[in-house]
C-alpha cells in the first residue's frame, strides 16, 4: 500500500507535468494565433474606420445612426451601423475586435502595434478619383504609414516593430469610387481613356502600391477585389423601374468582374516576380451577389435597398438620424446606406473570405 507522504507527492508532481504541459501548450497556440501580429490597412469607405473624420470633406459618417450598433453605439466614422471588415478580419486572427484609424486621436502608436487604418472613404487608386471630395488620396496614405513605422520604431525598438511590419497582414480594398464617382461621373475621364484603358491604368497604379510598401517591409497582402457594383441600391435607384429602385445595372456589375480578373492576374505575377512577397486576391463578389438575389438564405429580409432613411439614395449627412424611415433592425437588410453593407454583411464576408483566401495567413 502506498504511503500517503509518497501519494502527495506524487499527486503533486502529476500536477506540475500538467500544468507545464497546458502551459506549453497554451504558449504554442498562443504563438500559432499571433502568425500575423498586426492588421494594417490601405483603401476607401469599405475600410475606413474613422480617418475622415480628421480631414476637410463632405464624406463623413461620425454621427449617428452611424455607429449604432459599435460598441456603446457610438459613431466612429465607420460607413456601416456597426463594424467593418477589418474588424471582423482582426478579431478573427485573434487580435482586437476592431482596427483604429490613424488620425484618430482616441488612439496612440501603442494601440496601433497590432493594427492600424489608413483608408479614407471616397478614395481610389486615380489621384483624380479623392479629389471629387476632397479626401487622402492612396500616396499620402502611404506617407502616414512612413510616420507610424517611424513612431512604431521609437516606441518599441528597431527588433519588435521589424517583426510586426514583416508579420502583420496588410488588407488593400477600393476601386469602387474609381468607377462610381469618377469614370462614370466625369466625361473628362472618360475622354482621356477608354474602359479598358482606365481599368489598365488603374492596375498599373495597384501595382506601384504593392511594390512600394513591399519596399517598405511589406509582405503578407489580401488585395479585396470590387463588389457587384451595379447592385448597390445608390445605382439601383438610377435604374428605377418600380417605387422601390430597380433592378441591378448588370454593366456595372460585368466592368467590375473584368476588373476583378485583373487584379487576380496581378496577384498571380506579384508572386512570381517578388522575392518573399505573399499576396492573396480576396473575392467578395460572388457571396455579396448571393446575399443581393437570396437574401433569405443568409438571414435577411431586404437587399434592394438600404436602411437608412428611403434606402434608395442617402448617403452620409443624407443618412439622417430623425428620419422616420430608417429600418430598426439592420440585421434584416444587407445594405446600410445607399452605397455601404451592413455590419451583419461585412461579418459574412469576412467569413467567406476567411475560408477562401485568408485562411492562408492563419
Amino acid at each position: 500500500m502506498m504511503k500517503p507522504a509518497l501519494t502527495v507527492i506524487l499527486l503533486i508532481s502529476c500536477s506540475l507535468i500538467i500544468l507545464l504541459f497546458t502551459s506549453s501548450f497554451g504558449a504554442a497556440v498562443s504563438a500559432a494565433a499571433s502568425k500575423v501580429p498586426a492588421i494594417i490597412v490601405f483603401g476607401d469607405s469599405s475600410v475606413d474606420s474613422g480617418n475622415n473624420n480628421q480631414i476637410s470633406t463632405l464624406l463623413k459618417s461620425n454621427f449617428r445612426p452611424y455607429g449604432r450598433d459599435f460598441y456603446g453605439g457610438r459613431p466612429t466614422g465607420r460607413f456601416s451601423n456597426g463594424r467593418i471588415p477589418p474588424d471582423f478580419v482582426s478579431e478573427k486572427f485573434g487580435l482586437k475586435p476592431y482596427v483604429p484609424a490613424f488620425l484618430d486621436p482616441w488612439y496612440n502608436v501603442t494601440d496601433f502595434a497590432t493594427g492600424v487604418c489608413f483608408a479614407s472613404a471616397g478614395t481610389g487608386f486615380d489621384n483624380a478619383t479623392s479629389n471629387v471630395l476632397n479626401v487622402i488620396p492612396l500616396w499620402k496614405q502611404v506617407e502616414y504609414y512612413k510616420i507610424y513605422q517611424e513612431a512604431l520604431r521609437a516606441n518599441i525598438g528597431d527588433t519588435k516593430s521589424e517583426y510586426i511590419i514583416k508579420e502583420a497582414l496588410y488588407l488593400i480594398s477600393l476601386g469602387t469610387n474609381d468607377f462610381l464617382e469618377n469614370y462614370y461621373s466625369f466625361p473628362s475621364t472618360r475622354s482621356r481613356y477608354t474602359l479598358e484603358q482606365y481599368q489598365d491604368f488603374l492596375i498599373d497604379i495597384a501595382e506601384r502600391f504593392i511594390k512600394q510598401i513591399y519596399d517598405l517591409g511589406a509582405r503578407k497582402m489580401s488585395l479585396t477585389g470590387l463588389p457587384p457594383m451595379g447592385c448597390l441600391p445608390l445605382e439601383r435607384a438610377t435604374n428605377l423601374v418600380d417605387g422601390k429602385g430597380g433592378g441591378c445595372m448588370n454593366g456595372y456589375n460585368e466592368v467590375a468582374l473584368r476588373f476583378n480578373a485583373k487584379l487576380d492576374g496581378l496577384v498571380n505575377r506579384m508572386n512570381e516576380e517578388m522575392e518573399g512577397i505573399r499576396v492573396v486576391f480576396s473575392d467578395p463578389y460572388g457571396v455579396f451577389l448571393q446575399m443581393i438575389r437570396n437574401p433569405s438564405s443568409f438571414g435577411f429580409e431586404v437587399s434592394s435597398v438600404a436602411c437608412c432613411a428611403t434606402g434608395m439614395f442617402e448617403m452620409g449627412y443624407l443618412c439622417d438620424e430623425l428620419n422616420p424611415f430608417t429600418c430598426r433592425d439592420a440585421n434584416k437588410y444587407v445594405f446600410w446606406d445607399s452605397f455601404h453593407p451592413t455590419q451583419q454583411t461585412s461579418r459574412i464576408i469576412v467569413e467567406y473570405l476567411i475560408q477562401n483566401s485568408l485562411h492562408q495567413f492563419l
